[in-house]
């Protein structure tokens, strides 16, 4: 059984997933993918990943560095794994480019494509937004690109962070990672 939450954010609605212990979903409503992990099964419920997950929130929206991150259960691939394993390692206020990504990946494993369109789609489906920080992540050249929530979102999340986004763009329909 799952269970959801909603969380109001200063960016709009969110609505939380656990597996009744973890975290296992964050999504901004509406946005692409939302709720792509959730069962059909799910009823909504007050736990204490949600209030965890409430707190990391309010401290993240209101400009602190979250010192604690909530129980996650992250599912998927293990090329997926690995993305989000590398997402977790981005600091705050920092931003890499997908292909850095990949790099790092291909000389970790030694087995897993460069590519970074396969690590743009991992990130694109990460069902952690926010805490899992996919935001952190732009294309080559500071192409602000592929986040879920919208790139309007994914701005506002790295201005809150402290991110100059002087040297960011967005690219027009059809621009490549």
């Amino acid at each position: 059984m799952q269970y959801t939450a909603a969380y109001a954010s200063p960016l709009g609605g969110i609505t939380l997933a656990s597996d009744g212990e973890s975290l296992c979903g964050l999504w901004f409503d509406g946005q692409k993918y939302f709720a792509a992990t959730l069962s059909g099964e799910h009823e909504e419920r007050d736990l204490p990943v949600f209030r965890q997950t409430r707190r990391w929130l309010d401290r993240y929206f209101g400009g602190e560095v979250p010192d604690f991150t909530p129980p996650l259960r992250l599912t998927g691939s293990p090329f997926r794994l690995a993305v989000w394993d590398r997402l977790l390692k981005i600091p705050y206020g920092k931003v890499v480019a997908y292909g850095e990504i990949a790099a790092a990946l291909g000389e970790e494993s030694g087995k897993w494509s460069r590519a970074a369109q396969a690590v743009g789609g991992a990130v694109g489906h990460n069902p952690i937004s926010i805490i899992v920080p996919c935001h952190r992540v732009a294309g080559s050249g500071g192409s602000l690109t592929g986040y879920a929530g919208g790139i309007d979102k994914k701005r506002a999340l790295l201005a809150l962070e402290g991110v100059d986004l002087r040297s960011y763009f967005v690219p027009k329909k059809g621009t490549a990672l």
